[in-house]
């Protein structure tokens, strides 16, 4: 059985079409959308990959506007408050579960900041702080600028947020507040702390990392699935509306002369 398009007309019927024509924009849309987020979030990594490479700058300079130099190395300078050692759970390295070590420095100002020293293995902290050197003394610091908090503000991000525990001293989340309270801290920096770079750790106990830029980045499949809803809907919408050729019938031009044709 043969199938030939040229035997099928497109028709379009009214209801079908208006409806169809605002989604089918809609999905065009989104796609379009997620393009330019794509795009955005390129040269955002470039730009945070751009600041990692740059040298450090002083500390009180990138705190002015932390949101615009996280990830930008700092130097900075203080002693460390032992006393006031934090525990990030469920942090992970080549696949291991772990923990990182959290500890106040107290700047020369008087100003406390956290700064992430490293990865210890073990899900209880418990078992192993006794492993975790603790070095004593002024100490001159690389570290990188990070930004505190959950991430988000919409319901889904607040429902998802899981809950830590002041009084274990188990976080899972960067609540710098929050931790700076449970750390016992007179003047703490809550805007930002900072991830330790490993040529500034004189130990593996903590294990010292610098901090991946892993920025979320899904715009490019997004955009796919738009676009292929939207051309799967207008395939829909075609075939839809495809209908048989009419035939015309025979021609009809009146009654024919029998016989001879009278001279």
């Amino acid at each position: 059985m043969s199938f030939r398009l040229s035997h099928l007309a497109f028709r379009p019927r009214l209801w079908p079409t208006l409806l169809t024509l605002p989604v089918l924009a809609a999905l065009l849309t989104l796609g379009f959308w997620q393009l330019e987020r794509l795009a955005w979030k390129e040269a955002l990594i470039a730009e945070l990959a751009e600041r990692r490479e740059a040298a450090p700058m002083p500390l009180d300079a990138a705190l002015e506007a932390p949101q615009e130099h996280e990830y930008r190395s700092v130097a900075l300078q203080g002693e460390y408050l032992h006393d006031g050692e934090l525990y990030w759970l469920a942090r992970t390295h080549d696949s291991k579960s772990g923990y990182h070590v959290l500890t106040p420095l107290r700047l020369a100002d008087g100003r406390e900041i956290l700064v992430d020293r490293g990865w210890m293995p073990g899900s209880d902290p418990q078992a192993t702080v006794a492993e975790i050197a603790r070095p004593e003394g002024p100490q001159e610091l690389t570290a990188v600028l990070r930004q505190g908090g959950w991430g988000g503000s919409s319901w889904l991000t607040d429902f998802l947020r899981p809950e830590n525990r002041p009084a274990a001293n188990e976080w899972l989340w960067s609540d710098l507040p929050a931790m700076a309270e449970a750390a016992g801290l007179e003047d703490p920096v809550t805007r930002a702390y900072v991830t330790l770079l490993p040529e500034s750790s004189s130990s593996d106990r903590p294990l010292a990392q610098a901090p991946p830029i892993n920025l979320k980045n899904d715009h490019l499949g997004y955009a796919i699935t738009w676009f292929i809803l939207a051309g799967a809907l207008a395939v829909i919408y075609l075939l839809f509306h495809l209908r048989p050729r009419s035939r015309p019938g025979p021609r009809d031009d009146g009654p024919r002369p029998s016989g001879r044709h009278a001279g």
